[in-house]
């Protein structure tokens, strides 16, 4: 399968190579400025100047003198033209190497210079120096010293980079930790509207997604979804309209058929009562279908009781199609529910055990659940499912419409219920269907009442 995109990479990875990239040439170009800005020459590195002040020292006489230091020994290999001066608080001052006349003058003066930078023309010419305050052995001396020499371009390079990298770490961590904050709070709409759109299903129809809680980029995507809901929605209300209407216009020429069928003096005439029945059930299902749509009033309901009226209408169908049907009753407490849809659970699960399975059908009742028991060739195990979708036969040949079970389904799930088919214990199928508790209701009836339950539901 193919991976799916993600925001955070294009929002963070590719965001923050941007913004490096912007800074590089942002910097680059102030180090062009500042060197175009600049007037030439060559600094001497003040590097030197420690190393010259750890290189005076001072004899008995408080004058001062020059003591090679391993570093100054160092430096001279790399800049043999090395010099400096060294000055005290009080005058006293030292010179070292080949001082240029033009800095002649300065020594025993350089108390009122504590800071300073000379270029020179040349690397080699020598009047490159810096003038820096240091202690050592001595004391505090100001030092004006000619050492390594550089161009500006280096020193600017090496102070941006010194200076940028930082920068560039810090906007790189800001970048991968406050982005995807920014993100998920920028899409915490679209995480509303994705809750929103798990919601919709079949029986809750009318739903829309909030549109003013998305991001104006995505806005026209839930505003097209809503649009594709409305049309769904109006689709679904004229094939309501439709089966109502198509279901009740049956009903009338039904319900003359049967009472002719029943009023025949023939018995090839009174045998079409069964295929009658049949166009009856079928007219009642698609009803049913409308039904589903209209959430009646919930109520207390005898299981047991319900149970008994149903079956006690269907015998005499039962009877003249040659099957055989028994309600047992075991413990039971109350449920709550709509009795009209229950009714036609009960009535759908007896004729589609009738129509499908064998001679002796059994309808129990026990504590919340509902089963009916058939002695036919039973559900085969990964037909199970599929049985419950519309229009699905188990045969191809078998009568019916293939919406009983379907519509089973639909009410026990709108009742918060489960139904599961089983294999019965004797061979043929069983299908439970299992009720949520009555609120009243926190434990089923003790064993010890069986049989006064039984008497009573009698």
């Amino acid at each position: 399968m193919a991976r799916r995109p993600s925001l955070k990479r294009p929002l963070i990875v590719k965001t923050l190579i941007y913004q490096l990239l912007a800074l590089l040439v942002a910097f680059f170009a102030l180090l062009m400025v500042l060197i175009r800005a600049d007037s030439g020459g060559y600094y001497s590195i003040q590097t030197f100047a420690p190393v010259a002040a750890e290189a005076v020292h001072r004899d008995r006489n408080g004058e001062l003198y020059v003591q090679h230091t391993p570093e100054l020994t160092e430096l001279l290999k790399t800049v043999p033209g090395a010099w400096f001066i060294a000055e005290d608080e009080h005058g006293h001052h030292v010179t070292f190497g080949p001082v240029p006349s033009a800095y002649a003058s300065l020594v025993g003066a350089l108390d009122g210079i504590p800071f300073g930078d000379l270029r020179g023309r040349d690397r080699s010419d020598g009047l490159a120096v810096v003038v820096r305050q240091h202690s050592g052995p001595a004391g505090k001396l100001t030092i004006m010293a000619h050492g390594e020499t550089d161009t500006l371009t280096w020193q600017m390079a090496l102070a941006a980079h010194i200076i940028t990298l930082p920068i560039f770490l810090l906007l790189g961590l800001a970048t991968i930790v406050l982005t995807p904050v920014i993100v998920r709070r920028a899409l915490a709409g679209v995480e509303r509207i994705a809750q929103e759109a798990r919601n919709i299903s079949a029986s809750r129809r009318g739903v829309r997604l909030t549109e003013t809680a998305v991001p104006v980029e995505i806005a026209p995507l839930v505003t097209a979804v809503n649009e594709a809901l409305g049309r769904l929605d109006e689709g679904h209300e004229r094939q309501r309209r439709f089966i109502a209407a198509a279901a009740h216009e049956l009903r009338t020429p039904i319900a003359i058929l049967r009472v002719k069928v029943d009023a025949a003096d023939d018995a090839t005439s009174r045998s079409l009562a069964v295929e009658v029945a049949r166009l009856a059930t079928l007219a009642e299902q698609l009803l049913d279908l409308h039904r589903m749509d209209e959430d009646g009033p919930k109520e207390t309901i005898n299981l047991a009781r319900v149970a008994k009226r149903v079956v006690a209408d269907l015998a005499p169908l039962l009877i003249q199609s040659d099957k055989a049907v028994a309600v047992a009753v075991e413990p039971h407490f109350p449920v709550l529910g709509e009795t009209g849809a229950v009714e036609r659970v009960i009535s759908n699960l007896v004729l589609n055990a009738a129509e499908h399975g064998g001679r002796q059908i059994v309808v129990r009742v026990q504590g919340s659940c509902l089963e009916v028991e058939d002695d036919g060739p039973g559900i085969p195990l990964d037909q199970r499912e599929r049985v419950f979708e519309p229009f699905q036969r188990l045969r191809p040949r078998q009568t019916g419409a293939g919406l009983g079970l379907n519509l089973v389904r639909q009410v026990i799930d709108r009742h918060g219920g489960r139904v599961t088919i089983l294999d019965a214990p004797g061979g043929g199928a069983l299908i439970r269907v299992e009720f949520p508790l009555h609120p009243g209701v926190t434990h089923s009836p003790p064993a010890e009442n069986r049989e006064r339950r039984m008497h009573e539901d009698n």
